[in-house]
């Protein structure tokens, strides 16, 4: 049969059984579209069929603005179909077209196949990042541009055999900052700043081999990243300078300096101004400039997930210098110690609107004093949280923080208290086991995370701790009504708007969070649970990057939010009204929240709960 043969060369199709994809054949209506003809409109009426081009060209529009051109073998209408709700893009034929046409039970029967789910997950990935460009592109901002673009000049490369005094007349004669070495069939990298850390103020041998001084490997960057994106790259990696690669050649380098372009408040700037306050009233002043450092970021178009890491960095640096700080004051501690980041600032995304979440483990020796100890522990705490609360980090409202005595505890007793939340799992324990169990170091020597880490990986034999941290994951649906509109608070300060934490990101978090236990794993933040639960086959790969794009994407409209908030002098919040965000952006949204709400529906088969 001509239309079997011709479905069968195109996806979702090209999967299905002989006779299955015959007995669609046989059914499908066929309906010729003259060009102009609008097929599905915006916003109006459901789609009553999937539709699959046979012949000609349908455009997709927003707001009559072309997005998308798709032909033959390419299908439109699935979105709106499977949800009864309203088409969220025009679709008018460019030209005469004659298309196929599957009724919903067809459709349905087509596209609940594992490769018609596998088709779904693939075109709504496409449409999210669609979405997350075209808001972005909207923006217009000339300083949306990739590394490959910031290059000045060639890359200076050593010698063979080259010492590092010679290294470093090379690198006076050129008037560049970085030599890039060639060594064990890779690039290392000498810079001004190896010359005097590890030559000049150690009194090392300028007669050496410059790859005995070289950093190696050298950590680099594609050529069409993004510059923001290489910014964050940069700063979290601590590094000044990125090799710039394209096509697996090396072809200049980029600086901190050439990123700083970017805007007047760098992520640089600000850590070095806070990592030199000589008092906690300096270090809060630095900080306060925190806000002005992401609006700079979001404008440059780096990737909201990054923004919230350097965010998460930003803080890192704040709570080690208080810590330092107050140490110089109090004196050396009675113990060994580490101040734990909890929630948010442990799983690195942090936005504007974050409070603060940390506690305290310290060693406990034998015959020690523990009220002594813990006095030492209060004071210290009550002044980093002092300080980051004068930085503009809110203290937290449900008061996990290392002021109160039950988040200052010997490391032996965070064991035993994380084990009975694993074994005794309540509804008092699954709210602190939430934020609990995303935790890391951020100042301190004590390696508190190793034993941590340990108990938590017991959390995958434990399915009544799973099943009940996953209704805690299931309590809240996404805003989206019964059409896939999106719901709004009716009253209140916040009418007319949706919260975009609360109401995406947060589900996403603890979605992320069940599965990631369940898979034994000990990484924190939220893409990297996704990925290890992957990568252990305790979630499907397709539902997996479906919740990271919508993660991505959530992210993405909730700092776009706050710069606009920072920029118009108001206190950044979650509360976004979907009228300021464009059509396609709030067809993003509904993308989102129905990846979201499907992956509710799949945890709550996986552990055998009732969806909230």
């Amino acid at each position: 049969m001509e239309i079997a043969e011709f479905l069968r060369r195109y996806p979702p199709f090209s999967h299905l059984a002989e006779d299955r994809l015959d007995r669609i054949a046989r059914a499908v209506e066929i309906e010729h579209f003259p060009e102009g003809a609008t097929i599905l409109r915006q916003d109006g009426p459901p789609a009553d069929a999937l539709y699959v081009i046979r012949k000609g060209a349908v455009e997709l529009l927003d707001d009559g603005e072309p997005l998308d051109l798709l032909g033959e073998g390419e299908v439109f209408g699935q979105f709106s179909l499977l949800a009864h709700g309203s088409p969220s893009l025009t679709a008018r034929a460019r030209e005469d077209s004659l298309c196929y046409l599957l009724a919903e039970p067809l459709a349905t029967e087509a596209l609940e196949t594992e490769a018609g789910r596998s088709f779904l997950s693939s075109t709504l990935r496409q449409r999210l990042r669609a979405a997350a460009d075209r808001v972005r592109s909207d923006i217009g901002d000339p300083r949306y541009r990739t590394v490959g673009s910031l290059i000045r000049r060639a890359v200076v490369t050593s010698d063979t055999g080259m010492t590092v005094a010679e290294a470093a007349a090379r690198m006076a004669d050129e008037r560049v900052s970085c030599l890039l070495v060639p060594m064990r069939g890779s690039w290392g990298i000498l810079t001004d700043r190896d010359l005097r850390t590890r030559i000049v103020a150690t009194g090392g041998d300028p007669e050496a081999q410059v790859e005995t001084v070289a950093t190696f490997p050298v950590r680099t960057v594609d050529a069409d990243a993004l510059a923001g994106d290489a910014l964050t790259e940069m700063f979290a990696a601590a590094v000044h300078h990125l090799p710039v690669v394209e096509e697996g050649r090396v072809v200049g380098v980029v600086t901190d300096t050439d990123l700083m372009g970017i805007g007047r408040h760098t992520p640089f700037a600000l850590k070095s101004a806070i990592s030199r306050a000589r008092t906690s009233e300096a270090l809060s002043e630095a900080g306060r400039d925190l806000p002005d450092l992401v609006v700079a970021l979001v404008d440059a178009s780096a990737d909201p997930v990054d923004i919230g890491r350097v965010i998460a960095l930003v803080t890192d640096t704040m709570t080690d210098r208080l810590v330092e700080l107050a140490v110089e004051q109090l004196g050396d501690p009675p113990a060994a110690f580490a101040w734990l980041a909890l929630g948010s600032a442990a799983r690195q995304e942090q936005a504007l609107t974050a409070d603060q979440d940390h506690a305290v483990a310290f060693e406990m020796a034998e015959g020690a004093d523990l009220a002594d100890i813990d006095r030492y522990f209060a004071e210290l705490a009550e002044r980093v949280t002092a300080g980051l609360g004068s930085a503009g980090i809110p203290r937290c409202h449900g008061d996990a923080m290392a002021v109160h005595a039950p988040m200052r505890q010997p490391l032996s007793a965070w064991e035993t208290r994380f084990r009975s939340w694993i074994a005794q799992p309540s509804a008092e324990t699954s709210v602190l086991s939430s934020i609990g169990f995303d935790y890391r170091r951020q100042a301190g020597a004590l390696d508190a995370e190793g034993p941590l880490d340990a108990v938590l990986r017991g959390a995958r034999d434990n399915p009544a701790f799973l099943r009940h941290l996953g209704r805690r994951a299931l309590a809240k649906e996404p805003p989206t009504g019964f059409f896939g509109d999106l719901v709004v608070e009716r009253r209140g300060e916040h009418a007319g708007r949706l919260d975009v934490k609360r109401g995406g990101i947060t589900i996403v978090t603890n979605l992320a969070r069940v599965w990631g236990l369940s898979a034994g794993a000990s990484v924190k933040d939220t893409l990297a649970r996704l990925e290890a639960a992957t990568a252990t086959g305790a979630l499907d790969p397709d539902v997996a990057w479906e919740l990271a794009d919508a993660f991505r994407f959530l992210w993405d409209v909730r700092l776009r939010h706050h710069a606009e908030q920072v920029r118009q002098g108001f206190a950044a919040d979650d509360n976004v009204d979907p009228a300021t965000l464009g059509t396609v952006a709030r067809s993003g949204l509904k993308e989102a929240f129905r990846v979201i709400r499907r992956a509710q529906r799949l945890l709550a088969s996986d552990l055998g709960v009732d969806v909230g």
